[in-house]
């Protein structure tokens, strides 16, 4: 069977190092972190929790269509805003 000819150039495996070489092997991976668990790599993923005095809570509300309208031209953030207006609001009449 004939073999591939191969350049003196091209990559003859993907390896940094060595394979055959114990010294070679160690040397590569001793720079590397160990993996921990799945359960590391889960606890990462996604917004990191609030506290409990931190989180928003979804509610139905009636507003008036004016107003809904007024807040959504707004663009962006709106829901945010008028969650402002509502704490400030609150925290005027106290």
């Amino acid at each position: 069977m004939n073999e591939k000819p191969i350049s003196k150039h091209s990559q003859t495996t993907e390896a940094p190092y060595d394979a055959n070489d114990p010294k070679a092997v160690d040397n590569f991976w001793s720079e590397a972190t160990p993996h921990k668990g799945v359960q590391e790599l889960r606890a990462k993923r996604g917004r990191p929790r609030l506290r409990a005095s931190e989180r928003k809570e979804q509610i139905a509300i009636r507003v008036d269509s004016e107003v809904l309208a007024w807040y959504r031209e707004q663009g962006s953030g709106w829901q945010t805003r008028m969650n402002a207006v509502l704490k400030a609001y609150k925290d005027a009449s106290l």
